[in-house]
């Protein structure tokens, strides 16, 4: 049974080329380009991962992550920021907000689902 994976970021450009790489190692892949979209997936899938973009339009992805890691249904739901935010703190903001992960765009596409497949393992061993 494939990973399932939610891919949350307002780039159409990103979104495409994350859920394409991911597609072709094999993941269901499903797309949210906002926080509310995000939420009614994940109100209504079982999610193995979610790639979360940082700066959403409305509520951001830091918000997104805490209120997710708040609520029990969605608390062990592993989240990995997926950003464009490389500065210095940056990653402690995300890791802060309850993030699992840091991935900074943009993404290397080479080493990209080889980073999304040791989230995945070392997180479900």
């Amino acid at each position: 049974m494939p990973q399932k994976v939610l891919v949350v970021d307002d780039n159409i450009v990103n979104l495409k080329l994350i859920c394409e790489l991911l597609e072709l190692d094999e993941y269901e892949v499903l797309k949210a380009g906002n926080a509310e979209e995000a939420l009614q997936i994940i109100d209504n899938f079982p999610l193995d991962l979610i790639l979360m973009d940082i700066e959403l339009p409305g509520i951001d992805g830091l918000t997104l992550t805490r209120q997710l890691k708040e609520r029990g249904d969605t608390k062990n739901i592993p989240i990995i920021a997926v950003t464009a935010f490389a500065m210095k703190g940056d990653a402690q903001k995300a890791y802060g907000a309850g993030c699992d992960g840091y991935i900074t765009k943009p993404i290397d596409t080479r080493k990209f689902t080889e980073q999304i497949n040791g989230f995945i393992k070392g997180l479900n061993p």
